[in-house]
């Protein structure tokens, strides 16, 4: 087992906990599995292998002495700039069906085929006004029916115009950065497909063209399928707003049936919710000798419900295999995105059941109970039950369920924002032109085994918040940040004297959850507005962006749309780009010439906030304040 100290893995007290308690119980985990692993290829790390046909695999010598082009001729430029655009197109791919899934739930419950009403109008009537829909004197289920037309003919429509929610969404200035580069996203599905074909042998060799090539779907992602996905789960499921729960394995309750959701995709989860609630559900899983239903999120789904239902998350990746350690977990309900294939042997070693729920993400071993809308509330009742029946299987001896937890403030939708602010952005806007706050960080999630559990998250946000800048963000950092107490208005006392005296004016944390990982639209929105206000491109604002303990290609794409959007993007984990100086350049200052956003690496975190401060401080001069 483990020749680690769990102290070495995680900054997390019960995360710690839970690492020793899987080590008395012979329980493999992920750092067991990635120390196996070592020495990873380092021809792979530094993204010069190339698999892409069956000539291959060819290698690039990085010293020079072997190989320089594979079989087919291909250099390291090119192989470098295969590898990372196919991993924008996997990480927007995955984001962007995220979203057409919710317009196909939303399509299905106009047609009376899937019992999901419509929550918020208001947000209804705000997207569809966006998007040049009438809205006077029409109901809601009229209005709705022409977004869902538009939402599907972004994801097909067949002409060189740009995506109509981009179109909507963004504001001229950046629409005419993306024109004038040629990157401007024409249809969600085809950029992924144009990337696939672009690297498929024999087809594009030139490093410019493939990176301008990712630039254009990972903002068919950014500024389509995520932003899709964002507001239309907001009028299906309803708009964020600002309120408290809780976060970490203590969420977990031994007297209870404890279920977890986990994965990505709200439609499966909030009719979970809807059911564990159900009293005559409660009442079954009393007469089972439980005290009662315990549901807690995992993930960007725990993220989703902790914003919209005050549900507590019980932690973020590198927490799901603890969360079955802890022996009380009847069953981990898991649809898309993040999902560890191992929790099915982990569950082996416990009584829990893993259920599998999407028809494109199927796990051998474990129970297969697949979500189809047009019965949500019959199989969210059936999930429920098959975990209420599961809670006498618990091997009391095997329970362990760590005392910590925190708790933290989300739903920092866009609209609740603007709400907190008064109405506008404008107190913000002026609190920076003041220098109170200086500027605004957005970090987006991810946990990576090779990073010390949260450590990275939580140590740029309290260098950032030091240096009087705002943070925002999404995914596993705000989960992070969520489990540490961040997220409370009296963590602003570790700010910079400017920022706490703004948080405590407003009664906010220094930092604010704005939900999911495809939620990184609404950090778009808020930048797209302030830019607005003062007559500026994105560019030019004092914005900056992180993704400090990347691991996903889904991170990939996010960081990709954050540099396309305009904002000079910190990564802390080195992507597979170190075996091509010219795609370097590209992606570290060809960018900024481009598209006003480049990417920086800098795995220090301390390090990585201190340039950070001074792009800001940069940005802040140029604009004159």
């Amino acid at each position: 087992m483990a020749k680690w100290k769990a102290e070495d893995k995680s900054i997390d007290e019960a995360t710690q906990e839970m690492i020793r308690k899987a080590e008395r119980d012979g329980v493999e985990l992920v750092w067991d599995r990635l120390e196996k692993q070592q020495p990873q290829c380092g021809y792979g790390q530094l993204g010069v292998c190339c698999k892409n046909c069956m000539a291959g695999p060819c290698r690039i010598d990085p010293f020079g002495d072997g190989p320089q082009k594979g079989v087919c001729g291909a250099t390291a430029d090119t192989i470098v700039a295969r590898t990372v655009d196919r991993m924008i197109a996997a990480g927007a791919a995955a984001h962007s069906d995220h979203g057409r899934h919710v317009v196909l739930a939303l399509h299905e419950a106009l047609e009376g085929n899937a019992p999901y009403p419509i929550k918020d109008e208001k947000k209804l009537r705000s997207v569809a006004k966006r998007l040049g829909v009438e809205t006077e004197g029409r109901d809601a289920q009229e209005i709705a029916k022409d977004v869902v037309k538009i939402a599907f003919d972004d994801f097909g429509k067949q002409d060189e115009k740009l995506i109509h929610f981009a179109d909507a969404y963004a504001s001229e200035k950046r629409k005419e950065v993306w024109e004038k580069v040629g990157v401007s996203p024409r249809n969600i599905d085809r950029e992924v497909v144009e990337i696939m074909h672009r690297t498929h042998i024999g087809v594009d060799h030139e490093p410019l063209s493939l990176i301008a090539q990712g630039l254009r779907a990972s903002l068919g992602d950014g500024w389509g399928g995520s932003l899709i996905a964002t507001e239309l789960q907001d009028v299906l499921f309803g708009t964020p707003q600002i309120s408290k729960s809780e976060a970490n394995l203590g969420v977990l309750q031994e007297d209870k049936v404890n279920i977890i959701v986990h994965g990505h995709e709200p439609v499966m989860a909030e009719k979970v919710v809807e059911a564990a609630m159900d009293p005559e559900m409660i009442e079954y899983a009393k007469s089972k000798g439980a005290a009662g239903i315990n549901l807690a999120g995992m993930c960007c789904t725990g993220l989703e419900l902790l914003m919209r239902d005050n549900i507590p998350i019980a932690g973020n990746y590198l927490q799901q295999e603890l969360a079955i350690v802890t022996g009380a977990v009847e069953a981990m309900i898991v649809d898309v995105q993040c999902i560890m294939p191992a929790l099915v042997d982990v569950a082996r070693c416990y009584h829990t059941k893993i259920i599998d729920t999407s028809p494109i993400a199927s796990f051998p071993g474990a129970t297969h109970i697949k979500f189809d809308e047009s019965r949500a509330d019959e199989i969210a009742r059936e999930i429920v039950k098959t975990a209420i029946d599961n809670f006498k299987n618990r091997v009391q001896t095997k329970v362990r369920i760590p005392k910590g937890k925190s708790e933290a403030i989300g739903g920092f939708s866009v609209e609740a924002t603007l709400e907190a602010l008064g109405g506008s952005l404008a107190p913000l806007e002026d609190a920076i032109k003041s220098g109170k706050i200086r500027g605004i960080a957005g970090i987006v999630g991810c946990n990576n085994p090779k990073v010390k559990h949260n450590s990275n998250h939580i140590a740029i946000v309290n260098e950032l918040i030091k240096n009087d800048i705002l943070v925002i963000g999404t995914g596993c950092w705000a989960t992070a940040c969520a489990e540490y107490g961040i997220f409370l208005p009296e963590y602003a006392e570790n700010a910079g004297e400017g920022l706490k005296a703004v948080c405590k004016a407003l009664g906010i944390p220094p930092a604010l959850n704005m939900g999911s990982c495809v939620d990184c639209s609404r950090m778009l929105v808020i930048a797209d507005l302030m830019a607005r206000d003062l007559g500026v491109d994105i560019s030019d604002l004092p914005l900056v962006g992180s993704a400090t303990e990347a691991m996903t290609e889904k991170a990939v794409s996010i960081g990709t749309y954050f540099v396309a959007s305009g904002i000079y993007t910190h990564l802390g984990v080195v992507p597979p780009v170190m075996g091509s100086q010219e795609v370097i350049n590209i992606l570290t200052k060809g960018a900024m010439d481009l598209v006003g956003g480049a990417f920086f690496i800098e795995p220090n975190p301390v390090k990585a906030a201190k340039i950070m401060a001074e792009y800001i401080e940069k940005k802040r001069k140029a604009l004159g304040i």
